[in-house]
């Protein structure tokens, strides 16, 4: 089969699931092989990306899902059902960050990074399948686990969490505070700045001060020398 009717079949089995597809359900609708699927996807991925395009094809793991670009989510808002849409609180994204950057954590480990009781926030996520318990762990009482499902790998348009944006590395100090490494980093880099600048400042009035007292023995030698040849 001809690139491009692998294209069109992809785009229209896409479109007529409404879910993500898995490769190998692809292959076998198409008779044809994984290489084959994943250059005309990645084909596909490029003709969406044109800025006339309200369409684009997101990788779930190893499965594909035809979607809508997120910037034209304020048109698409005004005429579909607004219950849709996840309202997610400034405190259920926070809890949602942390499952995703730690994706086999307890309600007790959440509670302790948030200081707050998080058991209304856990189950709003769990209601919108941003969640879902992963495992238990191996302690005592064997508390749930919590990782993050692929309706958020859907809505957030990112296909694993190596995508999520990479954390500044941070301290904790005396007081118990989280100190940013790399403001720490900024600070030693301008306070030895400043340490070089007061140095060589002090240096300067000690060069000055050798240079003119170089200087005058320089005169008082050359006096000396002009004394003796009057003489």
């Amino acid at each position: 089969m001809e690139i491009n009717k692998i294209k069109g079949v992809i785009e229209a089995i896409l479109f007529a699931a409404g879910r993500e597809v898995k490769i190998t359900e692809l292959m076998s609708a198409l008779e044809s092989s994984s290489e084959q699927i994943i250059t005309a996807i990645e084909n596909m991925k490029i003709e969406y990306s044109k800025v006339d395009r309200g369409l684009q094809i997101i990788s779930i793991g190893e499965a594909y899902q035809l979607c809508t670009k997120q910037e034209y989510y304020e048109y698409l808002y005004a005429i579909l059902d607004k219950r849709n849409k996840p309202n997610l609180s400034q405190a259920a994204l926070e809890t949602l960050s942390i499952i995703a950057y730690n994706p086999r954590i307890t309600r007790a480990e959440i509670e302790q990074l948030r200081g707050v009781n998080s058991d209304g926030t856990i189950y709003k996520l769990l209601d919108y399948s941003l969640i879902e318990e992963n495992g238990k762990l191996d302690a005592p009482g064997k508390p749930g686990t919590y990782g993050v499902t692929k309706e958020f790998f859907r809505i957030f348009g990112i296909s694993s969490l190596e995508q999520l944006p990479e954390l500044p590395r941070y301290k904790i100090d005396q007081n118990r505070q989280i100190v940013i490494d790399e403001i720490i980093e900024e600070n030693q880099e301008n306070q030895e700045q400043n340490e070089q600048e007061l140095e060589e400042n002090t240096k300067l009035p000690e060069k000055e001060k050798l240079s003119e007292e170089n200087k005058i023995e320089q005169e008082n030698q050359n006096e000396g020398e002009d004394k003796n040849e009057i003489k």
